[in-house]
């Protein structure tokens, strides 16, 4: 191999399904310890925090399509009093030029509100399983982002960048900490749909980053990974001496080039997939799950069950040590467009759906976690791309909502039963303090042991992080 060609396979990494292990070069980026030789040898052995973390790994639960989060936490009596009516131009001085299409009338849906918990936390009837939780809920009502367009404000949320090209949060934790467990990937991606969600690949790829952090996605049924498993007509001896060959000659090209580290991750990659053709099927296989587990989920549901079938995967892929699990929620069978909680009519039956499709089974991975003593290890973040208009669209839906809707945090390190922030009188935009996606991505690194400012990676001659040139923890939500 010339070396013109070995030193580019070197810089960009092997890929193989997203599982090849790749190297990055000396120097090439910062750890949150120092690169050691065998960091070169193998990018995802495990690596020192910066500090002691409060958690082990990350359920990030994307609520695709962008819930309107006024019918959900928000509770405006003043938007309920005022339905029906014109916006005051008070509430958008300044957001003209970004409401291109105009304003309905103020709309309030046709929800009921309850306190739960000491925290006296709100909760409309859409989540009536969640609420029992809401003692262990940190609230961000005053969540903000930029753009009002799915692709984008997703991209965003996912990799705080507005264009595809930027690690997304997964592959950043990948690089700074490594693998917990050499036979699973350190990052995964569940969906329960047949089709990848909107935006694809680009919201889980490691951008600069070596390949191999980027997530790898596990999609329904039995098989999770594609051409994992043995193909029919090779026994598993074949398949071993198959392995052995590529061994040896990975190892006698190696001896001859000692500097070159690229044949020994390849190799390690190449061992890793033979372990995961056990380790993959059996981390998502819910048959030894008992029956009150499962219904505890909501798999005894039709509506429910798809989801609920990837966060009681997500536990169990936690017990094994998995990092970042990434969980974007499906689409479901409704009338017209709204498949996803993209809701520009139709609301109440677009939310009524959705919601029943989400709640139970969020409600029982808290409490799954908790009874397991996985709660105090694990962080999950309750998320979307933005959120939804106080004003009306169609008569009976909700525009796209950048400047103001509600996120959460629970499990380990979160203060639960608070609320950080608000939006206005009507739940249009956050006023004071308000949260962006790059302080969220720092408030999330932060609970790992990652210092987001210090997380960096050499990249064209500049030392990237993974907040770009922003964002500050927020410690309010902080135990």
């Amino acid at each position: 191999m010339s070396d013109s060609r070995r030193g580019f396979l070197f810089k960009v990494g092997y890929g193989m399904g997203g599982l090849t292990l790749s190297t990055a070069l000396p120097g090439g980026g910062m750890f949150a310890t120092p690169v050691l030789a065998a960091d070169l040898v193998d990018p995802l052995a495990p690596k020192q925090p910066h500090f002691p973390a409060k958690v082990k790994s990350v359920i990030w639960l994307h609520q695709a399509g962008a819930p309107s989060t006024l019918d959900l936490y928000d509770y405006k009596p003043d938007l309920i009093k005022l339905a029906g009516q014109e916006i005051p131009y008070s509430f958008l001085n300044g957001l003209s030029v970004a409401i291109r299409g105009g304003t309905g009338k103020l709309y309030a849906s046709n929800r009921s509100w309850k306190q739960y918990g000491e925290s006296g936390a709100w909760f409309s009837d859409l989540l009536p399983n969640l609420a029992q939780h809401a003692d262990k809920i940190a609230f961000i009502k005053s969540s903000t982002t930029i753009g009002a367009t799915h692709e984008i404000s997703v991209l965003k949320l996912n990799t705080g960048s507005l264009t595809p090209g930027r690690p997304s949060l997964g592959a950043w934790v990948t690089y700074a900490l490594g693998s917990a467990n050499p036979d699973l990937p350190a990052y995964v991606v569940l969906y329960n749909d047949k089709k990848e969600p909107r935006g694809g690949s680009v919201n889980w790829n490691s951008g600069f980053l070596p390949a191999v952090y980027q997530g790898t996605p596990f999609r329904p049924g039995d098989s999770p990974i594609l051409y994992l498993e043995r193909p029919e007509f090779v026994s598993s001896s074949e398949e071993g001496g198959d392995l052995a060959l590529l061994n040896s000659l990975n190892r006698k090209e190696a001896a001859r080039h000692p500097e070159d580290t690229e044949l020994l991750a390849r190799n390690r990659s190449y061992e890793q997939a033979a372990r995961m053709e056990i380790a993959a099927p059996e981390a998502v296989d819910l048959s030894k799950e008992t029956e009150g587990t499962k219904e505890l989920y909501g798999l005894n549901d039709e509506l429910s069950k798809g989801y609920g079938t990837n966060l009681l995967r997500a536990r169990r892929l936690v017990e094994r040590g998995v990092r970042f699990i990434q969980v974007i929620s499906g689409e479901l069978d409704i009338a017209g467009e709204n498949r996803t909680w993209d809701a520009h009519n139709n609301l109440d039956e677009n939310h009524g759906k959705h919601a029943k499709a989400v709640d139970k089974p969020i409600a029982g991975l808290l409490a799954d976690l908790k009874a397991r003593g996985l709660l105090d290890s694990t962080l999950v973040v309750w998320t979307s791309e933005f959120g939804r208009t106080s004003y009306g669209q169609s008569g009976n839906g909700r525009d796209h909502n950048p400047w103001g809707y509600t996120q959460w945090l629970a499990g380990g390190g979160v203060k639960g039963g608070t609320t950080f922030g608000q939006t206005d009188e009507i739940g249009l935009r956050s006023v004071g303090k308000t949260v962006d996606t790059y302080d969220l991505h720092a408030t999330v690194l932060q609970l790992l042991g990652l210092d987001h400012l210090k997380t960096t990676f050499l990249h064209n001659g500049r030392s990237e992080r993974p907040t770009v040139v922003y964002g500050e923890v927020l410690e309010d939500v902080l135990a």
